[in-house]
């Protein structure tokens, strides 16, 4: 591997070598040598700069010899700068370049090794918890102990403004309607199911979290609740380096490993992480009772169950960063991804007919359904990207490619055997294979006009393609499974999208107001061949706009405006019916139309001195074409040509509009040099209004508390703990959720490694979710008994040398390496 590397960097050296097609005919030359071994050193970079600024203006790497040239200098004053790997930096203030001297020779320049120093050096820098910028809030998990063994859940749990219920539904601000993406960029792996996908990422492998709940023109439109970016670890470091991340528990087992490759100019990076949730049991019940429309009969159904599940995934990739010239930037990335889902269940029902006048009992049914559910995905995403930087600062154009394909595969079967009466057993089983392909072609352009205006143009084109097949067989009087026609069919869905958008950052009065402003064009393209039908493209204008005052550099508040929309997905389109429980059935539907939203935000955010910082939001957002699930009851529903029996049918309907008002706040505060609380409190009101419904008004909040105290030794210890209240829906009442969990660590080796025990819920086996919905001929409750409770045992270690280079194409930011000890 290190030889391929060398012959890689080799080769692409010694085609750019960054671009040396300079305008003048100076040069500068030399040869660099090890100052203890007299080694030449290959491979060390220089780096020519303009005296008194951070403007690069050539450099080269030395060769095998550790001779260089750097050719094509105008006349002038320059600095020069040598370094490498493990090596202190050498740098000669002036060097002049005139007409009676074209050609510089710095002779032989002696590096000093660096590695003894670099072993007694402690880092101090520490990334803050939580950061407000202009258009997004960022949550750094670097020191995250509860969710150390977790999954992207558990991170998202401690997020402001975001909350997470017992089944994985994420909403931002009170939206469920987000848009995620994965280091700013989409994938297929969130199209098949959001709550696997979330579950398939481990905490250890995540560096951050982005949320936007103002996004600017930059960002598309959808999503009418904001963006979440989840930021994967990443590290620019020279040298080699990585960590290995090690969870077993209880419940939940998952690791990661990262190796990091990076010299002179080409980097590359490989990672490999995944989890498995072992076998869980969730128990369930439901007491429906129902009327036919005459109201003379009583339909009353009860179901008793248990459902065991096993989840599991991995995720693998290699990203490449290739600096061809300090204003030319190539990076890459590959990665593949996959979970699976497998469920099994055993119900028993009973079915009751009474008379309502009387209470006479006409007839009992009694049941018991086994079912059965495996669903795989996979998905590889593959991102290209160029970036080019002119000579003015901030002046840049990006190009960028992303694909994403994902397979997936349901297997599911149900059947239905009677214990009383003289009825057949009954059944169906279904296989569902499905491909995904999105593909984005982007290009962005920044041009600093001043230094008080700064305009941005794009232009983006998104290809979505789906085919999906559906084969059904229903099980016969003789024991036998035939295809059902009206159940087996297959369609294609495609989509695309094409956007172009205009903003500027600005800064107005004598810098009392900053902002940005913009527009973006999106037109969604008619979905061809949808189950037979066409469904008509439209087009969306997106404003948007933030304007911000800081006091003093410590305090800042900010008003923003957004127009987001919310487009129908395949799963919400597609009209195929879901039986795998004949009583409970749920369904796309295709004639679903864009929702709307109107958001605004007024935001304050404060640091102190001493670390602790404040940001609270206060925000209004209405939504119109709301698009709402809602259930409706059939005493008998006939779906291509079979009559099922009291039957909930569940579809997303477009239902008038929603107006939600709330306010959210983040605080964390170091009480001591070594006690911190952090909390986020978010609370609202959400009221629906749909023609020919009640309508409905629901006030709900969310709190969390979070403690952590550094002991002595290098032992950290948190406590954490979550509340989310009930909410009315339409036609439902959505239960409460509480959960907590412990955690300490202990770091050993100079801090390089760790090890850490996390408890989730000790005390509590199950979590009890008591679930209500109704309509004008039903009420129906529904009981689940969930398990939370998991105990859990973390090891991570780091390695390599951390080697803290400046890097040119960074504005000489030294960039700190992300370790969980927060060094």
């Amino acid at each position: 591997m290190r030889y391929f590397l060398t012959l890689l960097i080799l080769i692409i050296l010694s085609n750019t070598s960054f671009a040396q097609t300079g305008s003048g005919k100076g040069k500068i030359s030399g040869n660099v040598i090890d100052a203890t071994t007299k080694e030449p050193i290959d491979f060390a970079t220089i780096t020519i700069f303009k005296p008194g600024t951070k403007t690069v203006v050539n450099g080269i790497s030395s060769d095998a010899k550790g001779n260089f040239t750097v050719a094509g200098l105008a006349n002038g004053i320059y600095k020069v700068a040598i370094d490498f790997i493990g090596y202190k930096e050498k740098v000669f203030e002036t060097v002049t370049i005139n007409a009676a001297s074209q050609a510089i020779n710095l002779g032989t320049i002696l590096l000093v090794s660096t590695v003894d120093q670099l072993q007694a050096v402690t880092v101090t820098a520490k990334t803050p918890i939580i950061e407000n910028k202009i258009d997004k809030t960022v949550y750094n998990t670097a020191n995250d102990l509860t969710a150390q063994n977790g999954v992207a859940l558990d991170v998202l749990k401690k997020v402001p403004m975001v909350s997470v219920d017992i089944d994985g539904n994420v909403e931002l601000q009170g939206s469920g309607s987000v848009r995620f993406l994965i280091n700013g960029k989409p994938s297929s792996i969130f199209g098949a199911s959001l709550a696997d996908a979330l579950q398939s990422i481990p905490a250890s492998q995540i560096k951050s979290v982005e949320v936007i709940t103002s996004p600017g023109a930059k960002y598309d439109a959808n999503g009418t609740g904001g963006i979440i970016n989840i930021v994967l670890k990443d590290n620019k470091l020279q040298g080699i380096n990585g960590s290995v991340n090690l969870s077993a528990g209880t419940r939940l087992e998952n690791g990661s490993v990262n190796l990091n490759v990076k010299k002179g100019n080409f980097g590359v990076g490989v990672f490999f992480s995944g989890n498995k949730q072992l076998n869980t049991v969730t128990k369930s019940s439901l007491d429906r009772i129902s009327y036919n429309n005459t109201r003379d009969t009583i339909n009353r159904l009860l179901q008793d169950g248990s459902n065991p599940t096993k989840r599991g995934s991995y995720q693998t990739g290699i990203n490449l960063n290739w600096s061809i010239t300090p204003k030319d930037e190539i990076t890459a990335t590959v990665g593949y991804n996959h979970f699976n889902n497998n469920g099994s269940g055993s119900t028993s029902q009973q079915q009751q007919y009474l008379l309502a006048s009387s209470g006479i009992l006409l007839s009992d049914i009694r049941s018991t359904r086994n079912s059965v559910s495996n669903f795989s995905a996979n998905s590889t995403d593959i991102s290209v990207g160029y970036k080019k930087s002119f000579k003015k600062e901030g002046h840049e154009l990006d190009f960028l490619y992303n694909s994403s394909f994902g397979n997936n595969t349901v297997n599911a079967a149900q059947n239905s055997v009677y214990l009383n009466g003289n009825y057949p057993p009954t059944g169906l089983q279904s296989f569902n294979p499905g491909k995904e392909n999105e593909t984005e072609l982007s290009l962005n352009y920044t041009l600093p006009v001043s230094k008080k205006l700064t305009i941005e143009s794009g232009a983006k084109m998104i290809i979505d393609d789906l085919n999906n097949n559906v084969i059904t067989d229903t099980l016969t009087t003789n024991g036998l499974y035939v295809n059902n026609a009206s159940q087996t069919y297959g369609f294609n869905y495609k989509r695309n999208v094409y956007s172009a958008y205009l903003s500027a950052s600005f800064s107005l009065f004598e810098d009392f107001i900053t902002g940005k402003a913009g527009i973006r064009y999106e037109r969604t393209g008619k979905v061809a061949n949808f189950s037979g039908a066409e469904i008509a493209g439209y087009n969306t204008f997106a404003p948007s706009f933030t304007l911000q005052h800081k006091f003093g550099d410590s305090q800042s508040i900010k008003l923003s405006y957004t127009y987001r929309i919310e487009r129908p997905d395949y799963g919400d389109l597609n009209p195929f019916y879901n039986i795998s429980d004949p009583h409970n059935i749920s369904t796309g539907n295709p004639l679903l139309k864009p929702e709307i939203g109107n958001n605004f935000e007024l935001g304050y955010s404060k640091n102190s001195k001493n670390g602790a910082n404040i940001y609270f939001a206060g925000y209004f957002r209405r939504n119109t074409d709301d698009m709402q699930q809602f259930t409706t009851y059939y005493d008998v529903l006939n779906i291509n040509g079979t009559d099922y029996s009291a039957v909930s049918l569940t579809q997303r309907f477009n239902l008038g509009t929603q107006t939600s008002i709330g306010v959210s706040l983040f605080a964390s505060v170091p009480i001591t040099e070594k006690f911190n609380l952090r909390t986020n409190i978010q609370a609202g009101n959400r009221n629906n209004v749909s023609p020919g419904l009640a309508s409905v008004s629901a006030f709900a909040y969310r709190t969390n508390l979070n403690a952590s105290y550094q002991f002595g030794n290098n032992l950290l210890a948190e406590v954490f703990g979550n509340y989310n209240s009930s909410q009315k829906n339409l036609r439902s009442t959505r239960p409460p959720v509480f959960n907590y969990s412990l955690a300490v660590r202990k770091q050993f080796l100079n801090k390089n490694a760790s090890i850490g025990i996390t408890a989730a819920n000790p005390f509590n086996r199950y979590l009890t979710q008591r679930q209500t919905s109704f309509g004008p001929n039903f009420n129906q409750t529904n009981l689940r008994m969930v398990p939370v409770q998991s105990f859990g045992l973390t090891l991570s270690y780091k390695f390599g040398k951390l080697q803290f280079k400046k890097d040119a194409n960074e504005d000489n930011i030294p960039q700190l390496p992300d370790v969980g000890g927060g060094k």
